[in-house]
């Protein structure tokens, strides 16, 4: 996204002490996500959006309409879910769909329901991995029992309908493990990743929105904040991002 959007200032918050998000509940999500947007907001943000698919399954819609008109109601926080749903029709030539997510964002059925409405024709397939992000966190994925769950998890979904040609990871830790995945699909459908499509929506919301994409300032470094301890947030993060980061920890509560 920084990449695509070079022109504009970024401020990434990651509440990595309180992750994962996708086994909590939707009051705790959604108190925890209110709380990142907050911040976000006193750091001078204009436009925030929610680069987890928990969050923007269970909070997103209350945030918009309950919160926004009242603590912000010029500012936006957009999802990651809807620019997902709205491109994933020009990657199927099968028309079976596969999502892997958390088990919040699979319960919540928030693609389903996306999907029903902008693709009826899709016939979509969910699968729940909770253990993703837990061995993704813990760095475990490359071991052998690591790669058996993941593997597991692959099969049961195709065990849905053997016909899925296209997967998409609902979860912006899955590209971390990306090649495992693929070597656990075999070929037998296309990996999507959420992040280009997100950026390229994004961008395009910003080209629509001049009035928006006017009040984002100037390029500046990019900022980092976690909740988590800023040693072990920069090691891993420094890895994902492809150059240092130097991080700062707050708390929220």
């Amino acid at each position: 996204m920084v990449d695509l959007l070079p022109n504009y200032p970024f401020i990434y918050f990651g509440d990595n002490a309180r992750a994962p998000y996708g086994n909590k509940s939707f009051d705790l999500i959604y108190e925890y996500t209110l709380e990142g947007v907050n911040f976000l907001f006193d750091k001078g943000c204009e436009l925030v959006v929610l680069a987890c698919n928990t969050a923007s399954a269970k909070a997103l819609r209350t945030i918009q309409q309950k919160d926004l008109p009242r603590i912000a109601p010029s500012k936006r926080v957009l999802g990651v879910i809807r620019p997902s749903t709205e491109e994933i029709a020009s990657f199927t030539r099968s028309g079976f769909v596969g999502i892997l997510g958390t088990e919040g964002t699979v319960k919540s059925e928030s693609y389903l329901l996306e999907l029903a409405k902008i693709s009826p024709n899709l016939q979509v397939f969910q699968h729940a991995c909770p253990l993703w992000v837990p061995l993704i966190e813990e760095r475990q994925y490359d071991t052998v029992a690591g790669k058996m769950i993941i593997a597991s998890d692959i099969d049961l979904l195709f065990k849905q309908n053997k016909n899925i040609d296209t997967i998409l990871l609902a979860c912006t830790h899955y590209p971390i493990i990306k090649s495992i995945i693929h070597e656990a699909v075999e070929q037998r459908a296309s990996i999507i990743e959420q992040g280009p499509l997100v950026a390229l929506k994004l961008k395009d919301y910003l080209t629509r929105h001049p009035e928006m994409a006017s009040r984002l300032g100037n390029e500046q470094p990019v900022e980092f904040y976690t909740t988590e301890r800023e040693d072990y947030f920069n090691q891993h993060a420094s890895e994902i991002y492809g150059s240092i980061i130097k991080s700062q920890q707050i708390q929220l509560s």
